[in-house]
C-alpha cells in the first residue's frame, strides 16, 4: 500500500507535517512517499515492510513482520520488526526496541528501556538505553551507555566511552577510545580503553574502572578495581 499525499484520512497540519488520526495498519508492504514527515496518532503496522521517504512518528508502536527503511528519524513509543531496521537519522523510542536481525542508523539510537538486536548493531552516534542493551553479533557506536548491561556475540567498539550499570560483556573483543565504567566486564578476547585516534587521550580517558573483571586480557588502559 503507498501512502501519498492524496490519500484520504490524511491532513496536512501548518507546521507542514502529515498527520493521520487513528491507526495506520495494513496487511502488506507499506510504502510512504511523502514530501514531509508524517505523524501517526496510533500504532504503524504492516505485514511486510514499511518504507518511508522521510521521518515517521508513531503516538504508540511501530511494528514491521519485514523490515523498516527510512530517510529520515524514526520516532515511537516502541519498536518491533522481523528483520533489519535501516535509518539515514536516528531512532528514539519511550519504551523499548526488539529487531530480528540488525539495525544501521547514520545518528543516535534512544530507547527508553531495553534494546534487543538478533544480528549486529551500527550507529554513526550515541547508543543509550535506559536498560541493558544485546545483540546477537557486534555492537559498533559512538558512544554506549546502558542503565543495565551491554552483551555482545561479537565485538563492542566505541569511538568514544562505554557505560554501563550492570555488566559487560562480548564474546570477542572490547574496544573503547575513551574510558569504560561498569560492575563488570567479560571478554573471551583483549580489551582495550583509550584508543581515541581524534584526541590526544588523558589519563581519564584510559580508566577501566569495574568492580570485576571476570574475563579478558586488559591490553591498553588503567585497570581501577572500584569495589
Amino acid at each position: 500500500m503507498i501512502i501519498d499525499k492524496n490519500c484520504k484520512n490524511i491532513q496536512r497540519l501548518e507546521n507542514g507535517i502529515y498527520y493521520i488520526e487513528g491507526n495506520l495498519e495494513v496487511d502488506e508492504d507499506l510504502e510512504i512517499n511523502l514530501d514531509g514527515w508524517i505523524k501517526v496518532e496510533g500504532n504503524i503496522e504492516a505485514k511486510g515492510s514499511i518504507i518511508s521517504k522521510n521521518t515517521i512518528i508513531s503516538g504508540e508502536k511501530i511494528k514491521a513482520e519485514h523490515e523498516i527503511k527510512v530517510e529520515g528519524d524514526i520516532e515511537a513509543e516502541e519498536i518491533e520488526v522481523g528483520y533489519g531496521i535501516k535509518v539515514r537519522g536516528g531512532i528514539q523510542v519511550k519504551r523499548k526496541i526488539k529487531v530480528g536481525d540488525g539495525i544501521k542508523t547514520e545518528e543516535a539510537i534512544e530507547a527508553g528501556s531495553t534494546i534487543e538486536v538478533g544480528g549486529r548493531i551500527y550507529a554513526g552516534g550515541r547508543i543509550e538505553s535506559g536498560d541493558r542493551i544485546k545483540a546477537g553479533e557486534g555492537i559498533v557506536a559512538r558512544a554506549i551507555v546502558a542503565g543495565g548491561t551491554i552483551k555482545a556475540g561479537y565485538e563492542i567498539q566505541t569511538r568514544g566511552g562505554i557505560r554501563a550499570r550492570g555488566g559487560i560483556e562480548a564474546e570477542d573483543g572490547i574496544e573503547a577510545g575513551l574510558s569504560i565504567t561498569a560492575k563488570w566486564i567479560s571478554s573471551k578476547l583483549r580489551i582495550f580503553a583509550g584508543l581515541a585516534v581524534w584526541k590526544k587521550p588523558s589519563k581519564e580517558d584510559m580508566q577501566i574502572n569495574v568492580e570485576e573483571v571476570r574475563e579478558g586480557e586488559i591490553c591498553f588502559g588503567i585497570l581501577n578495581i572500584t569495589k
